[in-house]
């Protein structure tokens, strides 16, 4: 494999959980900065930073090291690299589009990371019979400005688990588990996570392709997490947040592996 096609880390454990953070990169390709318009600071707020983090909940950790600006794992490969305004939340991405040869080399990574993912998925049916891939991911919610009201909490869960791209009937039981003990856990303060399904996001390009390529044997749960614990304008984390979330997102891991047993 090219070295550049490369733009993913893996921890590989025992046992079925697998857990992902496809857009915790943030690094470019140097051929691709001669194109670049975005400025460093507006690529962050649309990435997923600190997801990496959370991902240590699981034996087998996969993290993108590449900014989803230079392909996005989470979109279909005909759309996986932004080349209008539209395709990124309106923002202008590059100075000029780069030319089809870099864009091959965008894509090579792609489709290197899910000929990677499909061997490592395929290695855990043959051990397991099943596994559970939690996608963790970020979203923003102050998207006015950072003097503004954030958006409302009706629309805007704290934890929004995305289930749209699965045979829901099949993994209920899992899915339900994890979002009852997500509920649950005693956050710092004495409060609880609104944890809820469907609301602000029903599950990306990975998700739905784990459920079309293991349709029996593989459960990925799009985990969107509002960005109250950092600030999404300046990028800065708030540790004890981040590490309340992972320890949250750690003691669903007893329930999911029994559910995922009796599935």
């Amino acid at each position: 494999m090219n070295a550049d096609a490369r733009i993913w880390t893996l921890t590989e454990g025992d046992g079925p959980l697998v857990a992902s953070a496809i857009h915790a990169g943030h690094e470019l390709r140097p051929e691709l900065h001669e194109y670049l318009s975005l400025p460093r600071a507006d690529r962050l707020r649309e990435e997923d930073p600190f997801t990496d983090l959370w991902t240590t909940i699981a034996p087998t950790r996969v993290v993108a090291t590449r900014s989803r600006f230079e392909v996005d794992l989470n979109r279909p490969r005909a759309s996986a690299v932004y080349l209008e305004p539209e395709d990124a939340w309106g923002l202008r991405v590059w100075r000029r589009v780069p030319t089809p040869d870099v864009l091959v080399r965008s894509l090579a990574g792609y489709d290197a990371f899910y000929a990677f993912l499909g061997e490592l998925l395929a290695r855990k049916v043959a051990q397991h019979g099943r596994f559970m891939l939690f996608d963790l991911h970020s979203y923003n919610h102050r998207r006015d400005g950072p003097a503004a009201e954030p958006a409302p909490a009706a629309d805007n869960p704290e934890v929004n688990l995305g289930t749209g791209t699965m045979r829901r009937e099949r993994w209920s039981r899992l899915v339900e588990r994890f979002q009852q003990d997500l509920a649950a856990f005693p956050m710092p303060g004495g409060g609880r996570l609104d944890v809820r399904e469907n609301v602000r996001f029903r599950g990306g390009n990975l998700s739905r392709w784990v459920h079309e390529t293991f349709p029996e044997a593989g459960c990925a749960l799009a985990v969107e997490i509002k960005k109250t614990f950092m600030d999404e304008w300046t990028g800065e984390p708030e540790s004890s947040a981040l590490e309340a979330l992972r320890t949250a997102l750690a003691a669903t891991v007893p329930g999911v592996l029994e559910e995922l047993g009796a599935s």
